[in-house]
């Protein structure tokens, strides 16, 4: 296979390939990513840990219960009388090897530890509050990276459609110039130059179908869709009225996006989270009060009595309350203060810098879109009058008043003015649609 077979052939395989895949619309590419991208479903999987630590703090306000037993053997081969204490009774014994077993049961009830337990249940109810818009961070920037995948995915495979036209063209000057070497009119130097302009064209078109399928892998990766997953977009290409809609206003973006945002709610509740460890840490100066109770049993092998009689004689049970007061706790309270602070201040200085980093991108979008919309009027224009220019150009060359140099520097310039139109198109199509979806509303393409 020559090569001039084969770029055609691979030409036809890659539309046959985009032609007979499955289409996903930009909503479809949003929702399933929201339910299958392993990052969110990670997210998810922290929200139900923290639901875990909300459930595991409020038992700290139950009380505790636990059994435990002791069962153990002893030989002295040298003594011969041992005395054993057991609950208060002394058992004697003239057996080398012994027996004994013990057994209890304990409950614990702390009734006040200066409202610690009841301050960790508020701080684990924020923390998965934290974790909820963690998650909806996580989607939102999914969502923002699919877009941007999706626009360079339309604006290439548009391009691709450009580059097409231009090597038809150059296709047909080609076969123009054969005929004219072949009257007399061309010498083979300037048809060569005319067929290496139709192989650049058609290689323009493969490297082109080359970089969608390379967008398109990236895309399916997001989707986490297998790679064998025949994949396509089904977008159409953007009207002239989505990229010159009004834009909305830079304050009022910034406005609804401080308010709705998700990084920016995480850092308010940091924030609201710091100074509740605070009061947490503080606390831990203050004494704790708590109930203690047990009942116990045991039984020793030396003892004259039966097991029985030794568990009825040695049940004991007690109860009693516990006041601990913290005297010096080698400065682990002053410690957890300090700490305390400075995470406020922390949080206080993180939630600055997001407004910061969010005002900058609301206004580096809306001054983009707003320079996008005149830059793209200016290059359709440009596109139209060096379409004109180059449809001249080729008509005169077929007719043998221009030469192949005026005609190849046509079309460069043709290529280079469709180029910047169609960059300055989608780039201002994605601005915009993202500057809405700061405002909270979907991206639609």
């Amino acid at each position: 296979m020559n090569a001039k077979k084969f770029l055609i052939f691979s030409i036809s395989l890659g539309l046959a390939i985009q032609t007979n895949a499955q289409g996903w619309s930009l909503r479809q590419c949003l929702d399933h990513a929201l339910d299958k991208n392993i990052q969110i479903q990670q997210s998810r999987l922290q929200e139900a840990s923290a639901e875990a630590d909300l459930w595991q703090a409020r038992g700290e306000l139950f009380p505790s219960l636990n059994f435990s037993t002791t069962q153990s053997i002893g030989y002295r081969p040298f003594e011969e009388t041992m005395a054993v204490v057991q609950n208060g009774q002394v058992t004697t014994t003239d057996n080398r090897f012994t027996y004994q077993g013990s057994y209890g049961l304990n409950a614990s009830l702390t009734l006040w530890n200066g409202g610690i337990n009841q301050k960790n249940i508020e701080a684990q109810k924020l923390q998965g509050k934290i974790a909820e818009l963690q998650t909806r961070q996580n989607e939102q920037s999914i969502q923002e990276q699919i877009a941007q995948l999706y626009v360079q995915i339309m604006y290439s495979a548009e391009a691709v459609r450009v580059n097409q036209q231009l090597e038809q063209t150059a296709k047909n000057q080609y076969d123009r110039g054969q005929q004219m070497m072949e009257q007399g009119q061309m010498s083979r130097a300037d048809v060569a130059q005319l067929e290496a302009q139709w192989r650049s064209a058609q290689y323009d078109v493969v490297s082109g179908e080359t970089t969608v399928a390379n967008l398109k892998r990236q895309l399916k990766a997001l989707l986490q869709l297998p790679m064998e997953q025949e994949f396509d977009v089904s977008g159409t290409f953007p009207s002239e009225s989505q990229v010159l809609e009004p834009l909305p206003s830079k304050e009022e973006t910034l406005r609804s996006a401080l308010s709705q945002r998700a990084e920016i709610k995480s850092a308010q509740l940091d924030i609201a989270a710091a100074d509740l460890q605070r009061d947490i840490a503080q606390r831990g100066f203050l004494p704790t009060v708590s109930l203690n109770a047990g009942i116990g049993e045991s039984h020793y092998s030396g003892s004259q009595k039966s097991v029985g009689e030794q568990m009825k004689t040695n049940l004991n049970m007690s109860a009693g309350v516990t006041l601990s007061v913290p005297i010096l706790d080698n400065r682990r309270n002053r410690t957890n203060v300090k700490k305390a602070v400075l995470q406020q201040q922390t949080a206080r200085l993180s939630l600055e810098d997001k407004k910061t980093t969010l005002s900058s991108t609301i206004e580096e979008l809306w001054l983009n879109a707003a320079s996008g919309q005149q830059r793209y009027l200016s290059a359709k224009a440009q596109t139209q009058s060096q379409k004109t220019s180059y449809d001249l150009l080729d008509e005169q060359f077929k007719n043998g008043l221009k030469n192949i140099v005026e005609l190849l520097q046509g079309r460069d310039q043709l290529l280079n003015a469709k180029q910047s139109e169609l960059q300055s198109k989608y780039q201002t199509l994605l601005n915009i649609q993202l500057l809405k979806f700061y405002t909270g509303e979907e991206i639609r393409l």
